[in-house]
């Protein structure tokens, strides 16, 4: 989870055998939603695993750390009415391929333009979350032209304030502890293979404003698939390229695409002073009764804002 502190920025056929090898069919047979159908396809030198469903206009979900695909399979039916949702596990999670390097939101982005192309859309709507906001985000500022519209929930693309973050904040705020963890060679991969369970839920503990409304069957698919050794490092590699990414982020002119910024209530005042500064069209909603996690949290309101704006 990529998140910004209180103080600052708060088909299956082939594809089957190959999240075999990776550990994660036994998730993806957890993760079965009514309507919608697993698929696995290679670019940008990467086999990505995405879920179909619904008709209209595309309409491309990415998901953060440390969840998969699934963060949206509360909203996913509801949107199903209205697009073509195309809901991708990134780069190095959960059914796609873990390759060594290319986890820079940028190279992420480019694996999502050349799916979108390659499933024939000229031009998506996109919505990230975390990990999968930054993914979004380089999106729209790399491939404007492909970007009908973007949104944006509870972080921004890594720029120079990650350097101000506190390793020891003041009483009373939040430290992103993980942000350093996941940055650390071997070690996080030690600690956390078959174990990943444990901070699964402290952090849904400890971010959630109702960490209840993500369920036990969400929790074990997520732990399950970040269980391994290659998941957790390549989860990591997202962490590792934020160096990577805020050089990125010097050279991208202001977003063009109409902006929609969801954002949580300790997320929501730095949205509204940040969006003006990278976006040229843009809208900040806050979403009440919701922590970090706002599509399990508030899927009601998430889904409707989406409809809303991508409408």
């Amino acid at each position: 989870m990529s998140s910004l502190n209180r103080r600052s920025v708060f088909a299956l056929g082939a594809g089957a055998a190959l999240a075999a090898t990776t550990g994660v069919a036994a998730a993806e047979s957890e993760a079965d939603l009514p309507g919608f159908r697993h698929n696995y396809t290679e670019v940008n030198g990467v086999r990505l695993h995405y879920v179909t469903g619904g008709r209209g206009e595309p309409l491309v979900l990415l998901p953060g750390w440390p969840q998969t695909w699934w963060e949206y399979h509360k909203i996913m039916p509801a949107l199903a009415t209205k697009f073509r949702v195309i809901a991708v596990d990134l780069r190095g999670m959960g059914g796609s391929e873990k390759p060594q390097g290319g986890y820079d939101k940028k190279t992420m982005a480019t694996d999502i333009h050349e799916l979108v192309k390659k499933l024939g859309y000229d031009k998506v709507g996109v919505a990230g979350h975390d990990i999968g906001s930054q993914v979004a985000f380089s999106f729209a500022a790399n491939f404007p032209n492909a970007t009908r519209k973007v949104a944006l929930m509870d972080v921004l693309h890594p720029d120079e304030g990650y350097y101000q973050l506190p390793l020891l904040p003041p009483p009373g705020e939040f430290s992103l502890w993980w942000f350093a963890f996941n940055q650390v060679q071997t070690l996080p991969e030690q600690l956390l293979t078959g174990r990943f369970r444990y901070l699964i839920d402290w952090l849904f503990a400890n971010t959630a404003f109702n960490p209840d409304a993500i369920d036990e069957r969400s929790r074990a698919i997520y732990a399950r698939a970040y269980n391994s050794p290659d998941a957790i490092r390549a989860g990591n590699g997202w962490y590792k390229a934020f160096h990577q990414d805020i050089a990125d982020g010097k050279t991208y002119a202001k977003l063009t695409p109409p902006v929609l910024g969801l954002a949580s209530v300790p997320s929501f005042e730095q949205f509204k002073a940040a969006l003006p500064n990278v976006a040229t069209d843009f809208k900040v909603v806050r979403v009440d009764g919701a922590g970090h996690w706002l599509a399990e949290e508030q899927p009601d309101t998430v889904a409707r804002e989406l409809t809303e704006f991508f409408g």
